[in-house]
């Protein structure tokens, strides 16, 4: 009985090994490509015995010619893996190689991995490698199209489920209208009380609870990240003896014997001395803090890219490129997937401890997006359709925001201002209530334990004056300067790596590389050793009785007291500590910048706001040093001026805010965000006193930034990328009309329609095959080309193909309607049986006049996500237009 099971089995396999073959010749031999007869029309068998009763599937490897160039040549692929490998694709590029082919077809028998996704998308530029899984070709959608139990209208509504491509671009108006026909179908069934009530509300408070879920999930790994990071950070230079699951901080609260800030308590042991080198004026304690440092550092950067190369390549960098690329409707699959999720949450905690120059807050935004994503399959009005999908990854951006620097309102408005492309009022709503929620749970977990919300609190008790808005100016210009240097160098950089070989097919080598610099590099200056979210601390801070020890705040002839807001304490007066800090600080400058032009791109979990902002705040803290130096001199030579009013041994300056509002400068010029950045700045330090000053170096970094590289860092990664990416920011400068931008442009013989009711099954089988246009126009006629509607390729395609193997009397002759007026058929009559495609069609696309400017054309693709529109004259086809066409004309305008 066991062996007659077995036998039933793997006559089944041989069965589903033979369908599926078929059918990706079938669907090769439909794009044009030559495929023999006999393997064509081949039955089981015959197949059985050729291939044997367990097929080896390398055996049913194939290579095809194309019909129209025999120069096309497409490898047809049976991988032996279940999930396809990056090993498996080096072996197509090799076969690809080998049979001087640039195309292949990938038959994968269940998921592919990140890998090997990534490993596919490195060959992009040179092959077009596809994967098709068997459950597609073996039970595809499209078979059950004429199934008995369907009705009309439902069989159309399956085709419009299908699932879309990777790096493709969404239909906008086909998901919402989508959405608007399930509404409807929920509205009717109200009436089936109580059960269709209860459905109801349940689908109206879906969003909700959806974003209700991405809120407390966002905040909970938020505040795991960023204790996990802290207590990573300190391990490199030693650990609590007695208790070692704290970090160096919470270490010396629970000791509660250090005196001032930076000093190290009994309970906190460095590793010299836990090897019992006491002496730290020793050589040895020297050489063995600084090996320690260096390895962890090194050994934190090695795990991490080693986890983002095997197990999610798509881990690495910022994520904010490629998430408002999401956002804007392309489909990058894997991106946002779970395991992306968990490699750069652990990632991210070992990158951010390594002491790379990089951030949390950029990846938090991908993680929060991540968690949207995956919690959206909880609901399929969410998880099935792409453009409301895109809502709920919407308001996880602005909980990424939130809890990376505890600060809702400005999450809510970087969703709005630099990342989301469709911003509904419903999203706004969403997107502040998951902010909030995000922002609330974070509270609670209390990763800092400072039970504070702002993550850089602030105390000036001074007032500025008008005559600092020149200096703000000026940070404000030096933010739009070094912010451009900075984008300009980095493309430059990632440009080379992505050209150069040694340095893109070697990514853990150059983190290895880079993270050996930066530590070493930074370990003997203490304003680089420390973390850039510890450095920018220090910078906002002003002097008080328990920075004695700092040469920062190394002021003459300074107050002793117990309030830390001593008003005699910034003397303006400089010792000797002062003067060292001054060099380091210049030093440090010069580090984190060359450091982060460096780091931001390596295929580490990285993300760019605080290094910008460390970097603003160091030049801001220079800046006010030295303008608290010159208004020292002018008060203490006895000419009291107007502009400064200010009383004499008073606080009159407070470098803390030049570092405040140097760090919103810097940042405002690498990103070009303007109001999201102010909100975020107010929300970091509790500070609404100096809003104003943020303003003006924020608008100065934006005007002085645009008029040196026209960009922000995250544009220009889209742009070094190539993702298909039309800001919905930007102005369109040429005067233009659809007419010069349409393809096939005057060649009218060019242009590819379908006829409505005058083409026959073999004709439109060999448009598919001729061309690899997405989809087709339909029109009335040849001779007066009115247009009726827009068929996609695909539809036709899963369309004639199930035609041809459920309708006994549909041929290669028979002829394919668009319209109502079908004639009736006649089994036993001469003439093979119509084949009615109208519910295919979009009865309603999106046209516009020859004549229309290329202005309003772009606006409708930007606000409607349209992926083509048509061009008419007097409603007559002319030609079409697509997103690609807009991007490539505007990119050789613009060269």
């Amino acid at each position: 009985m066991l062996y007659e099971e077995d036998y039933e089995r793997s006559d089944y396999d041989l069965s589903r090994v033979w369908r599926i073959r078929t059918s990706a010749l079938q669907m090769c031999s439909d794009r044009g490509y030559i495929v023999n007869s006999n393997d064509l029309n081949m039955t089981l068998p015959q197949f059985k015995s050729v291939y044997g009763i367990q097929p080896i599937r390398s055996e049913l490897n194939v290579i095809l010619a194309h019909s129209m160039n025999s120069s096309d040549r497409l490898l047809v692929y049976f991988p032996d893996e279940v999930k396809l490998t990056a090993d498996a694709v080096h072996e197509i590029h090799q076969q690809l190689q080998r049979d001087n082919a640039t195309k292949a077809v990938i038959i994968v028998q269940g998921d592919v991995t990140q890998p090997a996704r990534q490993a596919i998308h490195e060959l992009m530029p040179s092959y077009t490698l596809e994967y098709v899984s068997e459950s597609e070709l073996g039970n595809s959608l499209e078979n059950d199209l004429l199934h008995e139990n369907l009705t009309g209208e439902d069989k159309a509504e399956m085709l419009y489920r299908y699932k879309y491509g990777d790096f493709h671009t969404i239909d906008w108006l086909r998901d919402l209208a989508r959405d608007r026909m399930r509404h409807k179908f929920i509205a009717n069934k109200k009436q089936d009380f109580p059960l269709g009530l209860l459905y109801s509300l349940w689908d109206a408070s879906s969003g909700w609870v959806c974003v209700l879920l991405v809120g407390i999930t966002a905040g909970a790994i938020a505040g795991i990240i960023d204790i996990g990071a802290r207590w990573m950070s300190d391990l490199k230079d030693g650990i609590c003896a007695d208790r070692f699951w704290l970090d160096r901080e919470h270490c010396c609260w629970s000791a509660n014997d250090s005196i001032y800030k930076e000093n190290d308590c009994n309970s906190w042991t460095s590793w010299p001395e836990m090897m019992h080198y006491y002496n730290k004026f020793s050589v040895w304690y020297y050489m063995i803090d600084f090996i320690f440092y260096v390895a962890w550092a090194l050994f934190m950067a090695g795990f991490a890219v080693s986890l983002v190369k095997v197990f999610a390549p798509y881990a690495c960098g910022s994520g904010i490129p490629e998430i408002k690329t999401i956002l804007s409707g392309f489909v990058i699959k894997g991106y946002l997937g779970k395991w992306t999720f968990i490699i750069k949450s652990v990632g991210l905690i070992l990158a951010s401890a390594s002491g790379l120059s990089l951030g949390k807050e950029g990846p938090m935004v991908h993680l929060a997006c991540c968690i949207g994503n995956i919690f959206s399959y909880l609901f399929p009005k969410y998880g099935l359709n792409e453009a409301k999908k895109r809502e709920i990854l919407s308001a996880s951006a602005a909980a990424g925001v939130s809890v990376a620097f505890g600060a809702p309102i400005g999450g809510v408005l970087f969703s709005l201002e630099e990342a989301s492309y469709y911003f509904p009022l419903k999203t706004m709503w969403r997107s502040f209530f998951c902010a909030l929620i995000a922002g609330i749970t974070l509270r609670i977990v209390n990763p800092f334990g400072s039970d504070q919300t702002s993550l850089f609190h602030v105390d000036y008790s001074m007032k500025w004056t008008f005559m600092e808005l020149i200096p703000f100016a000026l940070l404000g210009v030096f933010g739009g300067v070094i912010g451009s240097f900075f984008i300009w160098s980095n493309i430059k950089w990632c440009r080379y790596r992505k050209t150069n070989k040694i340095l893109g097919q070697n990514p853990i080598n150059e983190v290895l590389i880079v993270t050996a610099i930066t530590a070493t590099i930074s370990y003997f200056n203490p304003y680089t050793r420390k973390s850039a979210s510890a450095l920018i601390k220090q910078l906002f801070d002003r002097c008080g009785p328990e920075d004695y020890m700092m040469d920062l705040c190394d002021y003459k002839n300074k107050t002793f007291g117990s309030d830390k807001v001593d008003p005699n304490y910034h003397t303006g007066e400089f010792g000797i500590g002062v003067q060292t800090a001054f060099i380091q600080l210049i030093i440090a400058l010069i580090c984190k910048l060359v450091f982060t032009i460096f780091t931001f791109g390596i295929k580490v979990p990285s993300g760019l706001f605080v290094p910008s902002m460390a970097m603003g705040a160091i030049a801001g803290r220079l800046l006010g040093i030295k303008v608290e130096q010159l208004t020292y001199a002018l008060q203490s030579g006895g000419e009291h001026s107007a502009y400064w009013s200010c009383q004499i041994g008073k606080d009159c300056v407070m470098p803390g805010l030049y570092a405040m509002v140097g760090a919103a400068a810097v940042l405002g010029g690498v990103t070009r965000m303007t109001v999201s950045l102010v909100v975020i700045m107010f929300e970091l330090t509790g500070s609404l006193e100096f809003i104003v000053p943020t303003m003006v170096a924020v608008m100065f970094a934006k005007w002085i930034g645009d008029a040196i590289y026209r960009t922000g860092i995250y544009d220009a990664h889209i742009d070094l990328n190539s993702y298909p990416f039309l800001d919905n920011k930007g102005e369109y400068p040429f005067s233009t009309v659809a007419m010069q931008v349409m393809r096939p442009g005057t060649d009218r013989s060019a242009l590819k329609v379908i006829y409505q009711d005058r083409m026959m099954v073999g004709d439109i089988e060999a448009l598919l095959r001729d061309t690899n246009y997405n989809g087709f126009p339909v029109v009335v006629s040849d001779i007066d080309m009115f247009v009726v509607g827009f068929c996609t390729r695909r539809d036709l395609q899963g369309a004639l193909h199930s035609a041809r193997k459920t309708h006994a009397y549909v041929t290669t002759n028979s002829k394919v309607y668009f319209t109502n007026n079908v004639p009736e058929f006649e089994p036993s009559g001469n003439h093979p049986a119509p084949l009615r495609l109208r519910k295919l069609m979009d009865m309603a696309p999106s046209t516009v006049t020859d004549q229309t400017p290329m202005e309003t054309v772009i606006d409708m693709f930007r606000k409607l996500g349209l992926r083509q529109v048509l061009v008419t004259k007097n409603g007559r086809l002319l030609g079409i237009i697509t997103k690609k066409d807009i991007l490539r004309f505007m990119k050789e305008g613009e060269n």
